[in-house]
């Protein structure tokens, strides 16, 4: 497969209309003025000091203020329409979103796992998606870094860095903005911010925001919309600089979100579709994009987030001493109708989550101009999860397994009650019983030390060597009540097809007399990096870094002993009906990238190029198979590819940006995986939901109409066929992306600006996910994309 992958690399280089037209760059249009054709040089804080973009030889994307704004894009979450690699998916509900760079990436659906891709905001480390989905507040940029970040983020990221910064307070002068807009499904947005000085030394800022939406996906039963929004966004800033060596800053931030999300299509209406319609239930059968759907009640997502930081700097005369301190508080209450058809199955799917982080940094970066810079710090993560969960069947729940079997169940009652007494007419499978307790927690304490140093030999030549030592131990509990007796029933073989009808078995719960529920993980990761420049305008290196993720615990209901300790459970009588293996985490990530790059700048044209070779050994695949999550380390997953990224002015009003992303994955070790016929050895298959070829164009045109300046920007993003996820084939849910965003604005000397826009405003459609049906063996579900949205945007600045 690497022969492979170099000869695609190689092909690049050979004449060709789409390799001429394309130079490469990991800068994205962003990253420029609108300056008459000349590409502005950009400061960024990838590596925790100020170099130029062109200067920092890692791969990363700059994406500014001004063209988020020019783009509308208001959260992380739409940053993929403009930089490359990065791929962000929404699944289930509105904090289970997963970020993924290069093909890699995890962390959402299940609490026990943290993302692979690490999320920075001012420099706070948000260690759930959850903290960081809110609409940003004013920015400076967003900086993402693709590939393992170890040595300059305390806290390791096995796949890849968001960083966000945000604008500090002015203590120059005043100044702020408000902003309204209207969109289609009835959605408004207002936005207000305020900066300026307090004293000669004391600044403040403070910015608010409300966005509301209507759904677009209708619950055809009571008539409510799903997939709506409904969040505000509180932020308040004080920086204080009493003296040219000191710098204080302190941010206090609040973010809620109360959503009816995600509505989910039927991809499959398989055997049990007849069921659902002998109950008198309904369901849309086999249209992913029909954008409706019959619940008999329509999902809750009521999200907080709260925190504060203090980020403190001092500069010595040789070096600059750094303190980053945050706290902050995450809930997560879902409730959702996880059969998504009008027969009552499910009466509760409740899962209530509470995340408290604690995180302290301390750096030293050196202030010399010497031969030597280098930076050294320490990192300290403190973090309790706890989650409660209430999942009861329906009223319909027994009823239609009855119809599927034929009235099995009612015979099973017959045949058992003559030697159970727990077993009378109407005690299986009965209304109201399943999981009323369901309580989770996770501990998790992490120190890290981390050092980086660069040593230019000469002007052009210079090392880099980084290291970092992780410490993580983590204490994991699930405690799980059943009184749901039909799962509790050892049946014979004789009734051996009725064991899939018993999806709710009792719980082993953990930590316990041979399970202790804890892990300990440690590893020194490093970066060795030579960075060469060819000249003023090219500039070269090659790297090898590697990254690491501590193990993550299975919080689910689907955590199962390992089949190592099932004869130590029997033997010490802990055992349970129907108990069966599987596994209650997952070991470590450990990622290794190789990776050569070029990068070049002239006054009107720029671009760069990274060829990579990336693998994460025990990388943790996380499966929903319809009532749980299967938590399980892939042997070795890999991905070889390239990035090829270009900005050019071509006039003075023109700038056009194309950036190719070739990846080609596979599972080169994974016994353990799960398919579409269930568990299976996934060694030597390409990884679902990786797409071999993606693009990303926009071009920008400015204008002047009277005493207005105006723009109009064009945005296609494309990505090829490719299976949605491991466990649905890929006939069944398959993903292939073509979507044109566009905006229009005009912007007058009073301040005044205007802002027309669409997204997706071709109706592309595609599967942001898919799963088993639950509790309906054969059907398939899947998440589909927003539809089109378009909107104006009325903004008044103010200085």
């Amino acid at each position: 497969m690497k022969k492979a992958f170099f000869q695609s690399a190689a092909a690049c280089f050979r004449p060709s209309l789409l390799c001429s037209a394309v130079a490469a760059t990991l800068v994205t249009p962003s990253a420029y003025s609108q300056g008459p054709g000349v590409l502005e040089e950009i400061v960024v804080l990838a590596t925790k000091r100020q170099q130029t973009l062109q200067e920092v030889p890692v791969a990363v994307s700059v994406v500014s203020a001004l063209e988020m704004e020019q783009a509308q894009v208001l959260d992380i979450k739409d940053l993929q329409s403009l930089v490359p690699s990065l791929r962000v998916t929404q699944l289930q509900t509105s904090a289970n979103t997963n970020f993924v760079i290069r093909g890699f990436g995890n962390g959402a659906n299940n609490a026990g796992i943290e993302p692979s891709v690490g999320v920075f905001i001012d420099g706070v480390f948000r260690s759930r998606v959850g903290s960081a989905l809110a609409d940003l507040p004013k920015l400076e940029r967003v900086e993402v870094l693709r590939g393992p970040q170890s040595t300059l983020f305390g806290k390791n990221a096995s796949a890849g860095v968001i960083n966000v910064v945000t604008a500090k307070p002015d203590l120059d002068g005043y100044s702020g903005s408000i902003s309204a807009t209207a969109g289609n499904y009835s959605q408004t947005i207002a936005r207000a911010d305020v900066t300026g000085p307090l004293s000669d030394n004391l600044a403040f800022s403070l910015f608010g925001s409300i966005n509301k939406r209507d759904g677009y996906f209708d619950n055809e039963v009571n008539g409510d919309d799903i997939n709506e929004v409904n969040r505000w966004n509180l932020r308040g800033q004080l920086l204080f600089a009493p003296t040219d060596r000191l710098e204080m800053r302190v941010i206090v931030d609040g973010e809620k979100l109360d959503e009816a999300c995600c509505g989910v299509a039927n991809l499959v209406d398989g055997p049990t579709g007849p069921a659902v319609r002998a109950l008198g239930g309904d369901l849309v059968p086999n249209d992913a994009f029909a954008y409706r759907g019959f619940y008999d009640f329509s999902p809750e997502n009521d999200i907080e987030t709260f925190g504060a930081s203090l980020e403190i700097n001092y500069e010595l005369d040789w070096a600059t001493v750094t303190s980053i301190t945050a706290d902050r508080e995450l809930s997560q209450y879902q409730n959702a109708d996880i059969d998504f058809t009008s027969v009552r199955l499910a009466q509760a799917f409740i899962s209530d989550t509470q995340i408290d982080t604690f995180t302290q940094e301390l750096r030293l970066t050196s202030n010399g101009d010497g031969a030597l810079d280098w930076m050294v710090g320490a990192f300290y993560f403190n973090e309790d999860v706890s989650i409660d969960g209430d999942f009861r069947i329906g009223d319909d729940f027994r009823p239609f397994f009855d119809v599927l079997t034929g009235g099995a169940i009612t015979a099973v009652e017959g045949l058992f009650g003559t030697f159970d007494p727990r077993v009378t007419p109407g005690s299986l499978l009965r209304s109201g019983t399943g999981y009323p307790v369901e309580q989770s927690t996770q501990d998790d304490e992490s120190l890290s030390v981390f050092a980086q140093f660069d040593w230019r030999f000469t002007d052009d030549l210079t090392l880099t060597l980084g290291g970092n030592y992780t410490e993580v131990k983590k204490k994991a509990g699930v405690n799980i009540v059943s009184d749901e007796l039909f799962s509790a029933i050892e049946l014979p073989e004789a009734l051996a097809p009725l064991r899939g009808v018993q999806i709710l078995p009792p719980f082993l719960n953990f930590p316990n007399a041979v399970e202790s529920g804890r892990t300990t993980d440690d590893d020194f990761t490093y970066t060795l990096r030579l960075a060469y420049d060819i000249n003023a305008n090219v500039s070269t290196y090659a790297a090898l870094s590697t990254g690491f993720k501590a193990s993550s615990w299975n919080l689910s209901r689907d955590s199962r002993p390992f089949a190592r300790d099932i004869a130590a459970l029997q033997a010490a009588g802990l055992t349970v009906p129907n108990l069966v293996s599987g596994t209650r985490f997952a070991g470590p990530e450990e990622s290794t990238v190789y990776e050569l790059g070029m990068k070049a700048e002239f006054s009107s044209f720029a671009f760069n190029l990274a060829i990579f070779d990336q693998e994460i050994d025990g990388f943790q695949s996380n499966v929903f198979t319809g009532t749980g999550f299967v938590l399980a380390n892939a042997g070795t997953q890999t991905v070889q590819g390239f990035e090829f990224d270009t900005n050019w002015a071509p006039t003075e009003a023109l700038r056009l940006s194309f950036a190719v992303t070739y990846l080609d994955p596979e599972y080169e070790d994974f016994v353990g995986g799960v398919g579409p016929d269930g568990p299976t050895d996934l060694s030597g298959t390409r990884p679902a939901g990786i797409h071999e070829w993606s693009t990303n164009t926009s071009g920008t045109y400015s204008f002047s109409i009277g005493s207005a300046s105006g723009y109009a920007r064009v945005e296609h993003i494309f990505e090829d066929e490719v299976q949605v996820v491991e466990n649905v084939s890929a006939a069944v849910a398959s993903r292939e992306v073509s979507t044109f965003n566009a905006s229009v604005g005009l912007n007058w000397n009073n301040g005044i600006e205007l802002n027309l826009w669409g997204r997706n405003l071709t109706n592309d459609e595609y599967l942001l996910s898919a799963f088993p049906a639950v509790a309906q063996a054969g059907s398939f579900s899947g998440y589909p994309n927003q539809p089109r949205t378009y909107g104006l945007t009325l903004r008044k600045s103010f200085d």
